[in-house]
């Protein structure tokens, strides 16, 4: 049998490895699969030896939440996913309310006898008083520990089970430093404050400094707002199927025994006859059996311009009626309608999807055998020598902490918030650490057309008139004209007529034509401004403007015919225009060696018009949203790291196809719930912007990395006793500590030097 289950509590790559491997090793599990990218696991099992409460079981004693997925899943995941925010947010919270006190109890003291300045009476100086002072100490640590159990708790299980992540050395980190802080504290409690360790003949005093309980404290509290914020940030897949579902229309009026009845949309059967009134939304798909009308399929294609729709034409479902009556037959509902097949390509890509392992994550799992091993063969290497417990435990602890991976769990997360900080502040929003790692890979970037490459919306490009009226007298007739029309061309020319004329004629007798254009009185004289089809019916010569209309249309532009009193007097062209960055925008990806394609719903003579305008060579046109996802497909199949860009619901499967989806902010909320990457503005240039951010941030990671472990690697045979042996002296546990803090500070300091990159002049 088959199960799925919906996981909570996991970090990073390491964690979904570990739960496939506890889970596999179970009695009857054929197969564990565990998608971190939508945090799911695919159980395939033999329900005779083992059933779904005992693979449960499993994963919730290995730290991490399971659910089995309700029916309602969208709405589920996404409650799941905000009670994991809000849970992250509450332990932060309340970690650092328990730790400011501690440090400040801690460090404070210190900081004033080091400026020789004595601010307590002997008898309440913490100071003088170690036992009591390790016991506040732990007190004000163990509700911070406890807060964070799951870290150790997964932790510990991911190492135990030879997969180490992150966690496992966060866990053996601080639990040392409290176990060492915890030993101190009990060592000065019975021996009444004397505080010394003897070791060889020598006597190291126990200094205040060796309690590490604030240590432990500050770096469970760092990393819990580490995994606030990438939890926050790191978006939620679900939303884009829930907006997706929120456009289909819920009820529909269908036509039984003759009477007109509303029902649920689960209720339509194929064969019903529909009724759509202007401005409702198609239930579901079908033909068209009686009526004319336009529809606008943008959430389909993509496109800006209405369809018109006649009998014997297709319906898609969701899609809307704009002008006109009309009844079709239902052929597909449910699951087999188009609208529902794409909310299908949409899950499809989600899940399978590979999550990119973080750098981080992969050393570590090493990186945490290796420290133990050492500092345990350092260990046994001083008790065969002939040293006491005491000796081999400063050595033991001074090797486990100088490892403490305070700055190894900064690097990866805080160039992340610095770098997608950076990318907010230009209007970038970039979704989590994953998708900087590998929009820094993108080798090709697929631009969806209209509302990408394009404004998304008519405008008036061209005026052509040879007779008696010139270009503004026949802006001003065309204007007028279409002051009552609802049509998409008929509101750009209106609006160029305004801009340019400011005040325009009210028509009088205006009569729409669906499909064709309008007919109207202006200043008493009849006009008519439509398409070929209208003046054809009108008997209407195009001759004189044949040339013209040919060169409009080559060039992706929509003529519109204007005649007066029986006579063509001119033509005025209208098109979906590219944005003024565009070109640069396409220039800027070429220039850094990146490939760029696009992919449009729109007919191929106005794909290759707009590509040549904006220096595009690469061109794909009449493409449906289940073939935008294919021919990404394809060329990640080429080797491509691939990033998608566009602004439409047609989108939103290739989107989460890519290897990264980035959408046009001024777009729809499904694309932009359904990509990894949200250009508020609207302007391409941010594609490239991203992508050099990506590098940069990458870069910095990979840097903060090296010196993290650099800083531990050089440390750790110091630590394990190196120089002791040549005559000098033993690392003790506070040095270790401050070699900790110095790799974290140099992890920070050339982290900020992304807030200095230049996005737009790079």
């Amino acid at each position: 049998m088959n199960a799925n289950f919906n996981i909570g509590g996991m970090n990073c790559v390491a964690c979904a490895n570990n739960i496939e491997r506890i889970v596999g090793k179970l009695n009857g599990v054929e197969q564990a699969q565990v998608n971190f990218a939508v945090e799911k696991l695919i159980v395939e099992y033999d329900d005779g030896v083992i059933n779904i409460d005992d693979i449960a079981t499993a994963v919730s004693n290995a730290g991490f939440t399971i659910e089995v997925p309700k029916k309602n899943e969208v709405e589920e995941i996404s409650r799941r996913k905000a009670d994991e925010i809000r849970q992250l947010w509450l332990t932060f919270k309340w970690s650092l309310i328990a730790t400011i006190p501690l440090f400040l109890f801690s460090m404070l003291p210190m900081t004033f006898y080091s400026l020789n300045m004595q601010v307590l009476p002997y008898n309440l100086d913490p100071l003088n008083f170690p036992s009591i002072n390790g016991i506040i100490q732990l007190v004000l640590t163990l509700p911070v520990m406890w807060l964070n159990r799951n870290i150790f708790k997964r932790g510990f299980t991911a190492f135990f089970s030879g997969a180490a992540n992150m966690d496992s050395l966060i866990a053996k980190g601080t639990m040392v430093a409290f176990l060492f802080s915890l030993y101190l504290t009990i060592d000065n409690l019975f021996s009444l404050g004397a505080g010394m360790i003897e070791t060889m003949g020598e006597m190291m005093f126990m200094d205040y400094n060796q309690y590490y309980f604030e240590t432990v404290a500050i770096i469970l509290t760092l990393i819990v707002l580490g995994k606030y914020l990438e939890a926050k940030t790191k978006g939620g897949t679900s939303e884009a199927i829930k907006k997706l579902m929120s456009l289909a229309p819920r009820t529909a009026t269908i036509i039984r025994d003759g009477s007109e009845m509303q029902i649920s949309i689960d209720g339509v059967v194929v064969g019903d006859t529909i009724l759509v009134k202007p401005g409702e939304k198609m239930p579901v798909d079908g033909i068209v059996v009686q009526g004319i009308t336009s529809v606008d399929e943008s959430m389909l294609t993509g496109e800006s311009m209405p369809v018109n729709k006649t009998v014997g034409d297709n319906i898609v479902g969701a899609s809307i009626n704009k002008n006109g009556s009309i009844k079709y037959e239902a052929t597909k509902v449910g699951k087999d309608t188009v609208f529902a097949q794409i909310i299908k390509l949409v899950e499809d890509a989600q899940n399978s999807k590979a999550p990119i392992a973080r750098i981080a994550d992969r050393i570590s799992g090493y990186f945490a055998y290796v420290v133990l091993a050492v500092a345990i063969a350092a260990g046994v290497a001083w008790l065969i020598a002939g040293y006491d417990l005491s000796f081999v435990m400063v050595v033991v602890v001074s090797v486990l902490l100088i490892a403490c991976p305070c700055a190894l769990g900064l690097a990866t997360p805080t160039a992340v918030m610095v770098g997608t900080g950076k990318g907010a502040e230009n209007g970038i929003l970039i979704k989590g650490g994953e998708t900087l790692e590998t929009a820094n890979k993108i080798k090709m970037v697929v631009l969806d057309k209209t509302g990408t490459v394009t404004e998304g919306k008519p405008h008036v490009t061209d005026i052509i008139a040879k007779g008696a009226f010139n270009a503004d007298d026949i802006l001003l007739i065309a204007a007028s004209a279409e002051k009552r029309s609802e049509h998409p061309l008929g509101e750009a020319i209106v609006n160029r007529g305004m801009e340019k004329l400011g005040v325009l004629t009210e028509p009088s007798n205006f009569t729409s034509i669906t499909g064709q254009g309008i007919a109207a009185v202006i200043d008493g004289k009849d006009v008519l401004i439509g398409n070929k089809k209208l003046m054809d019916e009108s008997k209407i010569s195009l001759l004189d403007y044949a040339a013209d209309s040919d060169n409009l249309a080559n060039e992706g532009k929509t003529p519109m015919y204007v005649a007066v009193r029986g006579q063509l007097e001119g033509i005025v062209a209208v098109a979906d225009i590219i944005k003024p960055t565009s070109k640069a925008a396409v220039k800027r990806l070429y220039s850094m060696g990146i490939d760029v394609a696009m992919i449009t719903g729109d007919n191929e003579r106005t794909a290759k018009a707009v590509a040549k305008q904006a220096g595009i060579e690469n061109v794909r046109a009449e493409v449906l949203p289940q073939d935008k996802a294919e021919s990404v497909k394809e060329f990640q199949l080429q080797g491509n790291k691939v990033a998608m860009v566009g602004d439409g619901i047609n989108d939103a499967p290739a989107l989460v196809q890519a290897d990264i989806g980035i959408a046009i902010g001024t777009g729809t909320d499904v694309a932009i719930e359904s990509a990894e990457i949200v250009l508020m503005g609207g302007d391409l240039q941010g594609v490239a912007q991203a992508i050099y951010l990506s590098k940069r941030t990458m870069r910095n990671i990979k840097q903060n990395l090296f010196w993290a472990f650099a800083y531990n690697i050089a440390g750790i045979p110091i630590a394990a006793g190196v120089l002791y042996l040549f005559g000098g002296p033993l690392l003790n546990p506070v040095i270790a500590a401050l070699a900790m803090a110095f790799s974290s500070i140099s992890v920070l300091l050339n982290v900020l030097r992304i807030k200095r990159l230049d996005l737009v002049n790079y």
